[in-house]
């Protein structure tokens, strides 16, 4: 591709917040994004589990989410101030399905906590790859190869079965939390492939995407709560546990903003599939630290899921960089024949 004046070569553009990741390697772009992925949503992870252990608390999940929502919106209409370009570029009606969405994926989401086993939740969660290989099909129109699709069933065989480890060992189902995560889990494998749809047709800024979204998505919830006569119960409770609610649910909301807003950049960068991929990793890792931090019990088992679950990442990863790693491999038996050939010449020698 041709440069520009400056000598770099022309690629496309990728800013998260003010630092400029333009003109990075591909590689360390992944790392950076990654590792920014994994720092946020482990302490988002570590907080969510926090709250719900309130006595008293896990009926009011929509309530944290309405809180949550209305974080979101003020950083959002913050970030704006900052953003020379304030004009919106997505139409409205289109966030009137992303709000949607959003809502169905954090409220369920989060309400589902107070029915299930955290680590439980979390490997349902885990499970929306295949959602979004569907979605991507039905969505977009694409294409994935049999490794993609393989990839994907082995994580997520991987992460089911360290859900039934956890059955085992502290059993905790709920048939309406089972419910609440399964159509969060619907609802989360359509929102990537939305949210990559959009990002690319209308090429808008993550920030506006985040506003918008969270914004419509604030009133969603508020309407819901206030005509099923949930919000003045939820409020009563909160007001009497300000710290471990409100207190706490800013660090929850921060650092699940902070990493929404990477996440967002991973989906425009690498592709929804990709995004995916390294936040059901975290979610493994989520898993790993809920263990420690909370003190649950651990069964081997969880080791041998985990590996299926390395199996899966490895066969995407090299789906993603087959020609190069095909090239590194012959490379290295190349060297490994000249090797033993040598030795080979020597032992003659002899």
């Amino acid at each position: 591709m041709p440069g520009d004046p400056s000598g770099k070569e022309s690629r496309e553009a990728l800013h998260l917040w003010c630092f400029d990741l333009t003109y990075i390697s591909r590689a360390w772009q992944f790392i950076i994004l990654t590792t920014l992925t994994f720092a946020f949503y482990l302490v988002y992870g570590y907080m969510q589990e926090l709250i719900f252990r309130l006595e008293g608390f896990k009926t009011f999940g929509w309530y944290l989410t309405l809180i949550q929502f209305f974080y979101y919106t003020i950083f959002g209409i913050t970030e704006l101030q900052f953003m020379e370009d304030k004009q919106r570029r997505i139409p409205l009606k289109m966030y009137l399905l992303l709000a949607f969405l959003t809502v169905a994926t954090m409220g369920l989401s989060n309400t589902s906590v107070g029915y299930l086993n955290y680590p439980t939740q979390v490997i349902f969660k885990c499970c929306k790859l295949i959602p979004v290989l569907v979605g991507g099909i039905l969505i977009q129109g694409k294409k994935f190869s049999l490794i993609d699709i393989t990839a994907c069933l082995f994580m997520s065989i991987g992460l089911i079965l360290f859900s039934l480890a956890d059955s085992v060992v502290s059993p905790n189902f709920n048939p309406y939390g089972i419910t609440l995560i399964s159509l969060a889990l619907c609802a989360d494998g359509a929102i990537g492939n939305v949210q990559e749809k959009t990002l690319k047709q209308y090429s808008a800024a993550s920030g506006e995407m985040v506003l918008y979204s969270y914004g419509i998505g604030f009133i969603y919830i508020f309407s819901g709560l206030f005509v099923s006569g949930n919000l003045i119960p939820a409020f009563q409770f909160c007001q009497q546990h300000p710290v471990e609610t409100y207190g706490y649910a800013v660090i929850f909301s921060i650092t699940g903003y902070l990493g929404l807003y990477v996440v967002l950049t991973l989906v425009r960068s690498f592709g929804a599939l990709i995004a995916v991929t390294v936040t059901t990793c975290r979610k493994a890792v989520t898993i790993i630290l809920s263990f420690l931090f909370f003190t649950k019990p651990f069964t081997l088992q969880y080791v041998w899921s985990g590996l299926v679950v390395v199996l899966g990442i490895y066969l995407n990863l090299y789906s993603k960089n087959k020609t190069s790693w095909d090239a590194a491999i012959a490379r290295m038996v190349e060297k490994l024949r000249g090797r033993r050939q040598r030795v080979m010449g020597a032992e003659n020698i002899v």
